[in-house]
């Protein structure tokens, strides 16, 4: 074979599996993203993020997770995260939010976003990680697997198996809608149609008793709803008399269908439009 087909052999092969970039310069950003094909980290310049104390009626989660963070940041030994629960809650906020409050006081945390469909890269993703001085969150949000979905055994080494085992300088920080991470129906119906039940669903369910932490999130009420806006309004310094508050708010939620504090924050960026304020 001559020499420029086999040149054009390796360059196909390259396209179709491209080499892994070298990482990154961790000390130009925070917080980077995961990307495959080729892999690498690419930094974020910035996060979009709230204030960790506009985050209404999570105090107690929101207490558990910043201690548990400030000891990973301190290289000190913290537990996997899993904050589960009602949609629109502040999961993936609160771990954004407690990054930004930590990273000031200790610049080596950092945290890395992974997408659930790139978990079977997940070890490479490690690979880059370790052994570095700064301390990262890896942060998967919206995380669930359906009964064909493999991913989950990506996970699994990471959590707590594998000859390496999670790197010192990685904790694994999780949000879902699911405590199990798969549909109740699911479950129900493995364990009706399997020989064993017990065993049917044990490898799934198991992957969350993985997470040394379970952190939930439940619906809020009406006056929940309304603190939350009412901190919005004082933050960005936007004045309403509490009888138009009660009335848009409370009917900007029936027009949803729900009320959370996604629904909060909507209808405030709302109001913020109306009233000519810029949300920095």
């Amino acid at each position: 074979m001559s020499k420029s087909a086999l040149k054009r052999i390796a360059a196909a092969l390259e396209r179709m599996s491209p080499a892994p970039l070298a990482a990154p310069d961790f000390t130009s950003a925070s917080a980077f993203v995961w990307h495959t094909e080729p892999d690498r980290l690419v930094p974020v310049s910035k996060v979009s993020r709230v204030d960790v104390h506009l985050l209404v009626g999570v105090n107690r989660s929101r207490d558990t997770l910043m201690t548990n963070t400030e000891q990973f940041a301190r290289g000190m030994p913290a537990n996997n995260a899993l904050l589960w629960g009602a949609r629109g809650m502040g999961k993936s906020s609160l771990v954004k939010a407690v990054h930004g409050k930590l990273c000031a006081q200790y610049p080596g945390l950092k945290v890395v976003e992974i997408q659930r469909e790139d978990l079977p890269s997940i070890g490479r993703c490690l690979n880059l990680l370790r052994g570095r001085p700064e301390r990262f969150i890896l942060f998967c949000d919206d995380l669930s697997f359906s009964h064909d979905d493999a991913h989950y055994k990506s996970l699994k080494a990471v959590l707590d198996g594998g000859i390496e085992g999670r790197p010192d300088n990685v904790v694994l920080y999780a949000t879902s809608n699911r405590r199990h991470l798969m549909p109740r129906d699911m479950i129900e119906n493995e364990r009706s149609s399997a020989i064993n039940p017990a065993e049917a669903v044990e490898e799934k369910v198991s992957l969350s008793d993985r997470f040394g932490l379970w952190l939930g999130f439940h619906p809020c009420d009406q006056d929940e709803y309304l603190d939350m806006i009412r901190g919005y309004c004082g933050h960005y310094g936007i004045e309403i008399d509490e009888a138009t508050l009660w009335a848009e708010a409370i009917e900007w939620q029936a027009t949803r269908g729900s009320r959370s504090g996604r629904v909060a924050w909507q209808y405030f960026t709302d109001l913020a439009g109306r009233r000519g304020v810029k949300l920095d």
